[in-house]
């Protein structure tokens, strides 16, 4: 059965995901860990677990989401993942980090891109890939239909949404990504966000200020 462990990393307050099940096979998503000690914390998990990491997968790669990269691709000697529409973004990476004090950022390019509708698979769970842009150029989600799991990255948050205001920011094509890809799954899916705490389907559908539909 798939578990979830979520850790809180950087300045940035960043939600950094390790998917895992009983086969010991995980995939880390969005490693935001920068520090040190962010590092060691994330690593003793995986150690402490016995977890085998077969992939290393971004929903977009805002500067928050990429930190970890170069740590998880190198330490673990996984493939990187993600979506080509982003990797523009992700080039810009290297050129800002100093601008928030960040000179210890190493530049990680992908090994491979994913696309709408691809699945990406560990030990006996299947991850189906959603493109959602509108936050980010190249964003995309990972929905695990058995267990009912969404990671949304910063396209959804509880009671809140992605902002549109950073380059390649589009507010209709978000609210439109919200609406069409992510609301029509069942109201029970568990959403695990880029930020802040989980929320459902549902809830959001009824309750959020910027794209309830109910």
């Amino acid at each position: 059965m798939l578990q979830i462990k979520s850790f809180v990393f950087n300045p940035f307050q960043e939600n950094t995901y390790v998917l895992y099940d009983e086969t010991g096979e995980c995939v880390i998503v969005d490693p935001g860990c920068y520090e040190p000690s962010e590092e060691l914390e994330l690593k003793s998990f995986i150690d402490d677990n016995k977890l085998t990491v077969k992939y290393l997968l971004n929903t977009h790669c805002h500067i928050d989401h990429v930190l970890g990269n170069y740590f998880v691709k190198n330490t673990f000697g996984v493939k990187f993942l993600m979506h080509a529409a982003d990797e523009p973004v992700l080039r810009a990476v290297k050129v800002y980090a100093p601008n928030y004090g960040m000179v210890k950022y190493s530049e990680t390019l992908p090994d491979s891109f994913l696309e709408e509708g691809d699945v990406v698979t560990f030990g006996t769970q299947a991850l189906k890939v959603l493109f959602v842009p509108g936050h980010a150029p190249g964003h995309i989600a990972f929905y695990q239909e058995g267990t009912r799991t969404l990671i949304s990255g910063d396209v959804l948050f509880y009671n809140s949404i992605g902002r549109t205001d950073l380059p390649g920011g589009n507010y209709s094509v978000l609210i439109n990504s919200i609406h069409q890809k992510l609301f029509t799954l069942p109201d029970a899916v568990i959403v695990y966000p880029g930020h802040g705490p989980e929320t459902t389907i549902g809830h959001e559908k009824k309750t959020n200020p910027f794209c309830a539909i109910a």
